[in-house]
């Protein structure tokens, strides 16, 4: 079933001032394939009518939950009717999602090893360890473990007269963690925000908090690239067999 289209033009700066953009930028969407070709006058003016707008309309819906440079793939992908491609771009956006909240079940997962469960931790050293038995115990480059000391999250002592760092079995808990939740992605600042928490209570209560946190975030995600895809699928069908 295909909708009915209007023939009235309209003018670039219409369709630019409809959408809160430049009128270069509506040349851009043209050229990039986010907006169907357009017709020209004989003195070479680009000819605009509803169908553009229309585009620009489930475009900029796409983008909100898609993001422009998947949106511009897929948009890209409709108007020069290859339709698998612009469907894998659009399954590739929300199996991104499915990753997401994957990770969060294993962060979660592997914290409440780490923290939750004093038994079952990486293995401690009897003393304060140096960053090069610390790395290899968490997994990671020495050079990360100092990124991590600058960014203020861990905080060895020094060890008299050499000034080697020295990690105790609190700071290589510490850098268990950072190192598990950098792992699934989470930013400095919640990292920051749990060994706060961790350090002033002990408690893996903030860990879940901020990790319930992310996972409404990202229904709230998920809902937007629904709403994406349902715009995108009224435009194939208004669009007809192409």
């Amino acid at each position: 079933m295909t909708g009915r289209r209007s023939t009235g033009r309209l003018r670039a700066v219409d369709l630019a001032a409809s959408a809160g953009i430049s009128v270069q930028q509506v040349r851009n969407y043209v050229d990039l394939g986010v907006l169907p070709p357009v017709a020209r006058t004989p003195s070479g003016y680009r000819i605009f009518t509803a169908a553009h707008q229309r585009a620009l309309t489930v475009a900029r819906t796409v983008a909100d939950g898609h993001g422009w440079g998947r949106t511009r793939q897929i948009m890209a992908a409709v108007h020069a009717g290859d339709l698998p491609a612009a469907l894998a771009a659009l399954d590739a956006g929300h199996a991104e999602l499915d990753r997401e909240r994957g990770e969060i079940r294993r962060v979660l997962g592997a914290f409440e090893t780490v923290v939750a469960n004093p038994g079952a931790p990486v293995p401690t050293p009897r003393r304060a360890a140096r960053v090069g038995a610390v790395a290899d115990l968490v997994g990671v480059r020495t050079s990360q473990l100092r990124s991590w000391e600058t960014r203020g999250l861990l905080r060895p002592t020094r060890e008299p007269g050499t000034g080697y760092r020295r990690y105790d079995e609190a700071e290589l808990r510490a850098a268990q963690v950072v190192a598990l939740l950098r792992r699934g992605a989470y930013p400095f600042e919640i990292i920051t925000a749990v060994l706060d928490e961790l350090r002033s209570t002990g408690s893996p209560q903030r860990v879940r908090a901020e990790l319930a946190r992310r996972e409404q975030e990202l229904h709230r995600r998920s809902l937007r690239r629904l709403a994406g895809s349902a715009a995108l699928y009224d435009y194939l069908r208004y669009l007809g067999p192409r």
